[in-house]
């Protein structure tokens, strides 16, 4: 029986290069862009296979934790481990401690494949041809990368010349080369002999973590440590905060993929985005006849070769060309195609202003493990927010020293305690909270429970919840 391949998913990453979608505390991975999915879930769904793979182990963090766990049930697609990383510490880290535990659970002659949580990968025929190329690569010892065949003189990219081949369909890495100017991008597509690095391995655990103990010890020692060490909590493995902390912070690839006699590479010739600009989500996604991607709830008029997206408001855009125009909730970007590589600069000029800053760190619409909810409308001494909650899942029992809340279900069946009493809440029914009472939500239902919440008082800042029970360990 052929062995089977362990994924690792990275999924802490905080990008912020799709703003105004993604942001600090939602990011990419988590967001739908076009389909009804996230790049998250379209990654769970690629190592889904039960022919092929175990159950995956994700790497993320604390903030992502409840995003994970819910948009994997979402799917019904089981995890083998959440790891908490406590301090971000690059993928060397975290690669060492997800194969560290993936040797515990699975044993010693585990393979594991890592993989990003917010790539674009079309998972055709090629796609897992060269995942049991790898497969094979791996199973004789060799640290494999899969080499994306370029389409452009791409300059955002690393990249990878191939070396002799070996006999498993792989070839030898006869060097990395950093992201290079369009010239050298140029001669290298020309020469021939040359990938991208796309960011996915194949390794065999016993292998990789010998070279981790020859090239990069410190690594090894702070993430072995980190796992003996950890905790549970709920579904989530913490790694130990003082051990992890001590790893350098570096990525595998410098750690040992550039070092290792043992590095090699699985030309793949699959469609494969990183999705690391609007231009990229514009050349992934489906066109119009005019070179269009629009996305629902848009209007586009006289206007060509340009990215139209929307989440919230109706976005008409009329007479442009090469542009994006990406409108969430609270922002809007409007900007060429060709400059998208450089949001991140401008994000950073947002997160440097107290007055704007917040647009780069949350959304209007935060998640939360029993739903979440949006903000509507903020004003002096009062806000209105769309509450919803999940079938079968409640809110803390919890009080608030600053406000009190007018609750009005919309959509769904409540179930609400307030002090000693409990009582169900239909659509167009409503109850009131007042300052420091006990009370509870929950959504007994088959349905999304939806409600509006008006909050009045002095202060209404997320700290002001005291929980006096919650089933998800918050405190």
């Amino acid at each position: 029986m052929t062995q089977k391949i362990v994924p690792v998913i990275m999924a802490g990453g905080k990008g912020t290069r799709l703003w105004p979608l993604s942001r600090a505390t939602a990011p990419k991975q988590f967001i739908r862009f076009v389909g009804d999915k996230t790049l998250f879930q379209e990654t769970l769904e690629r190592v889904s296979d039960p022919q092929i793979y175990e159950a995956p182990i994700v790497v993320t963090n604390e903030e992502f934790r409840f995003l994970v766990a819910e948009q994997a049930r979402e799917l019904a697609i089981p995890l083998a481990a959440v790891l908490l990383e406590p301090v971000a510490r690059n993928t060397a880290a975290a690669v060492a401690a997800a194969a560290t535990l993936a040797a515990d659970l699975f044993g010693k002659d585990t393979i594991i494949q890592m993989l990003a949580s917010d790539h674009e990968i079309l998972a055709d025929k090629s796609y897992f041809d060269c995942i049991r190329l790898a497969r094979a690569a791996a199973a004789g010892g060799r640290l494999v990368t899969f080499g994306i065949n370029p389409t452009e003189p791409a300059t955002g990219y690393g990249y990878i010349e191939i070396g002799d081949a070996l006999e498993n369909g792989a070839h030898k890495v006869s060097r990395f080369v950093e992201k290079p100017a369009l010239d050298e991008a140029q001669r290298m597509l020309a020469d021939g002999g040359f990938y991208w690095n796309s960011g996915i391995f194949m390794f065999p655990v016993t292998e990789l973590l010998a070279e981790l103990q020859e090239y990069a010890p410190e690594v090894l020692k702070a993430a072995s440590k980190a796992v003996s060490k950890a905790s549970r909590d709920l579904d989530f493995t913490r790694l130990d905060a003082d051990h992890f902390a001590k790893s350098p912070d570096i990525s595998i690839d410098y750690a040992i993929m550039e070092k290792t006699s043992k590095a090699a590479v699985v030309p793949s010739p699959f469609r494969w985005s990183d999705m690391g600009s609007w231009d990229a989500v514009w050349k992934s996604g489906k066109r119009d006849d005019s070179g269009n991607v629009a996305a629902a709830n848009t209007t586009v008029v006289n206007t060509r070769n340009s990215l139209v997206m929307t989440h919230g408001v109706h976005l008409a855009v009329q007479g442009m060309e090469d542009v994006a125009v990406i409108a969430s909730e609270d922002a809007v970007y409007v900007g060429p195609l060709k400059d998208s590589q450089n949001v991140g600069q401008l994000v950073k000029m947002l997160a440097s202003s107290s007055t704007t800053a917040k647009f780069t760190e949350t959304h209007p619409t935060s998640y939360r493990p029993w739903g979440g909810y949006t903000s509507i409308f903020n004003g002096d001494r009062f806000q209105v927010k769309r509450i919803f909650v999940t079938p079968g899942k409640k809110l803390s029992l919890q009080k608030h020293h600053h406000r009190s809340e007018h609750w009005v279900v919309v959509k769904g069946t409540a179930e609400v305690t307030v002090g000693e009493n409990v009582r169900m809440l239909r659509e167009n029914e409503s109850v009131y909270i007042p300052l420091g009472e006990v009370h509870r939500l929950a959504n007994p239902g088959k349905i999304v429970l939806e409600l509006i919440e008006v909050q009045t008082g002095s202060y209404l800042g997320e700290d002001d919840i005291i929980r006096i029970v919650d089933e998800f360990g918050r405190t």
